[in-house]
C-alpha cells in the first residue's frame, strides 16, 4: 500500500480544501511493474488514466478497468473504457461478491467489560504490585 500526506488549502471561494491525490505516483508505480506483470487491474474510471492504459499495453501488459457505468451519470470516461482490455462495471461485481443485506450478521452487543482474559491480567498485575518498591 503506498500513501501520501494530504495537502490543505482555501478555495478562491474561502472554503477550506484537502487534496490528496495519488494519480502519478500510480502511474510511475505502474511503469516500474510494467516489466514483471502480465496483468493489471485499474479500479478508476477517470480518463486521465487512458494514456497509462495505452503506455502498459505497449510494453505487453494486458489491462482491466473496474468501474462502473450503471450509475447516473456513469463513473467512468468512454475513452478509458474503450481502451481497457476488459471493463468490468462494478455491480456485476456486486453480484458475484457482494452479499444481501439481511445475510448480514445482527450487530453485537456492546460490551459492559472487560473480556475474561483481560480481567485475569489485570488481577494478576495488581497482586504484583506488591512485589516491587515504590
Amino acid at each position: 500500500m503506498v500513501t501520501k500526506a494530504t495537502k490543505e488549502f482555501i478555495d478562491a471561494s474561502g472554503r477550506r480544501k484537502v487534496k490528496g491525490n495519488m494519480d502519478i505516483e500510480l502511474a510511475v508505480d505502474a511503469m516500474e511493474l510494467a516489466e514483471h506483470i502480465d496483468q493489471m487491474v485499474l479500479f478508476s474510471g477517470d480518463g486521465d488514466f487512458r494514456s497509462l492504459v495505452e503506455a502498459m499495453q505497449r510494453r505487453g501488459v494486458r489491462v482491466t478497468v473496474i468501474s462502473t457505468i450503471t450509475s447516473q451519470p456513469p463513473m467512468i470516461a468512454d475513452e478509458l473504457r474503450r481502451q481497457a482490455d476488459v471493463f468490468t462495471d462494478l455491480m456485476e461485481l456486486q453480484a458475484k461478491l457482494g452479499r444481501d443485506p439481511a445475510e448480514r450478521p445482527a450487530p453485537r452487543e456492546p460490551r459492559h467489560h472487560a473480556p475474561q482474559f483481560l480481567q485475569r491480567s489485570t488481577v494478576a498485575a495488581r497482586n504484583n504490585d506488591d512485589d516491587f518498591e515504590d
